[in-house]
């Protein structure tokens, strides 16, 4: 699999728009922010939630939404996926309907931003997820993944208030999504895997968002053992993280990281004191992420 197979494109005016502002010397500036639009969500004919999402692939955003909620299972047959940019739809077809009214009872808010909801049965699969523990992280792959996702054109370099999240396999990025909510991210990369038939064993997920609990258990859902992160991360998911298996490693810039848990997969085979320091625009980027 070649590296970048997708990857974000800044350039696309469909996810920025320009605003005009002043700085704090009173000057004018022009600036691109990030756009935000609903996108409403059916199972077959049930109306399951609305995103507040950019836009972009909204057909893997549908899909790996249900699946990392367990509104389907891995390997259920889905018929088709029908997107209508008019109404801001998407429905997911399945060729057996199933009732979902209790799970949407169970509802409950978590710490993702822009909409964040998770299901009460969620766990119910957590515990008995399987990672590889023969999976690795050589400490070379981290430096190297590092440099090219933070030079690779984004609209988090771009223009910020933006999270990414990259499906990547040793030191090479395959495929890099990004979204106004971490979550709608990293469905957004479930949905790609589910539809190409990817598995997660050997892979690692890299992402600019702190590691909180919703993050952990989409990464054990998706069966990847090594979850990275550019920010810093909750006590819960360092727990849940320990309670899987999983290798987190967190504050990942430049050459430092900080591995929390998993840590029989590391190898530390780079010298950091070879590493380049973060660029001061990175290190500021990872400021206003940590702040979110």
């Amino acid at each position: 699999m070649k590296e970048f197979t997708i990857r974000p494109d800044p350039a696309d005016p469909r996810l920025t728009r320009r605003v005009a502002g002043t700085d704090e010397e009173g000057r004018k500036v022009d600036l691109a922010v990030p756009t935000e639009r609903p996108l409403t969500l059916y199972l077959n004919k049930r109306e399951i939630v609305t995103m507040m999402t950019i836009g972009d692939y909204p057909e893997y955003l549908a899909l790996g939404y249900l699946l990392n909620q367990n509104m389907l299972k891995a390997g259920d047959p889905v018929d088709g996926i029908d997107y209508d940019p008019e109404i801001d739809t998407v429905v997911v077809r399945t060729p057996t309907t199933t009732d979902f009214e209790a799970k949407l009872r169970k509802r409950t808010l978590t710490s993702g931003c822009a909409q964040g909801t998770a299901f009460g049965d969620v766990m119910e699969t957590f515990d008995a997820s399987r990672l590889p523990a023969d999976a690795v992280l050589k400490t070379s792959w981290l430096y190297t993944l590092s440099r090219k996702i933070n030079s690779v054109p984004s609209l988090y370099l771009e223009a910020g208030a933006i999270h990414g999240c990259v499906l990547c396999e040793q030191d090479r990025p395959l495929v890099y999504m990004e979204d106004v909510g971490r979550h709608n991210a990293v469905d957004k990369v479930a949905g790609w895997m589910a539809t190409n038939r990817v598995a997660g064993g050997d892979k690692i997920f890299y992402t600019t968002g702190r590691l909180t609990s919703e993050m952990v258990i989409k990464t054990v859902q998706m069966g990847i053992p090594i979850l990275v992160s550019r920010s810093g991360c909750t006590a819960w998911g360092v727990d849940l993280a320990e309670r899987a298996g999983l290798t987190l490693v967190g504050r990942a810039k430049g050459k430092h990281f900080l591995v929390l848990s998993g840590h029989h997969r590391v190898v530390y085979d780079a010298d950091a004191r070879t590493v380049a320091e973060e660029a001061k625009h990175l290190r500021r980027k990872g400021a206003e992420e940590d702040a979110a």
